[in-house]
């Protein structure tokens, strides 16, 4: 029951958001949309901004499913894409409404998630510390989310799909030799690391 509140709430929220913007809606407005009473909300959601990241988690969540492998990882990209594309109206009220470092705290976790699948796999039979596989998948995460908030920016004009192919262009292998160079059990491990 739990869950079909919060895809209520999530629901009315999206609607309100084609009649005004983010920072004119209220609890009382999405409750009343939703037909629950404050308390239930409060129940599921400590405020507005609790059920915006919540819903940006989900919808990620249903575009990532089943594409966290090294060679589902840019399906998965593209899906993230489209979901944001799908839900524009929403996106663009959270991006004009909150600041950017509040939109890049809702999409870090989610690349996060994709690309430690792909490096988890990479990594299988490598000795290369939980601390530098985590680092390795921020530094990518953050590629990402750059261009995902430029052209979250751009009003979403350009193509995900060639996106994600120029971002593959410039990763591709990356990852398997970042792992290389993070190994503890080379003799030459960390040591004079090449650029």
């Amino acid at each position: 029951m739990s869950q079909i509140t919060k895809r209520a709430l999530e629901q009315s929220l999206k609607n309100l958001l084609q009649q005004k913007p983010l920072s004119k809606i209220t609890i009382s407005d999405i409750t009343e949309d939703c037909g629950i009473s404050r308390m239930t909300f409060y129940y599921h959601f400590k405020d507005i901004y609790d059920l915006v990241e919540w819903a940006c988690a989900e919808d990620a969540a249903r575009a990532l499913q089943n594409k966290k492998t090294y060679d589902t990882w840019q399906q998965g990209f593209v899906q993230i894409f489209h979901a944001v594309r799908e839900n524009k109206v929403f996106v663009m009220n959270v991006y004009r409404c909150v600041n950017r470092e509040q939109v890049e705290k809702y999409l870090v976790p989610l690349t996060d998630q994709l690309i430690m699948g792909v490096i988890t796999e990479r990594a299988a039979g490598m000795t290369v510390r939980e601390a530098d596989q985590q680092f390795i998948a921020q530094v990518y995460s953050y590629a990402f989310v750059g261009i995902m908030l430029d052209w979250i920016r751009d009003d979403m004009r350009a193509d995900p799909e060639e996106l994600v192919n120029r971002l593959a262009m410039v990763i591709r292998g990356g990852i398997t030799q970042a792992l290389e160079r993070f190994r503890t059990d080379r003799p030459d491990s960390m040591t004079n690391p090449a650029v």
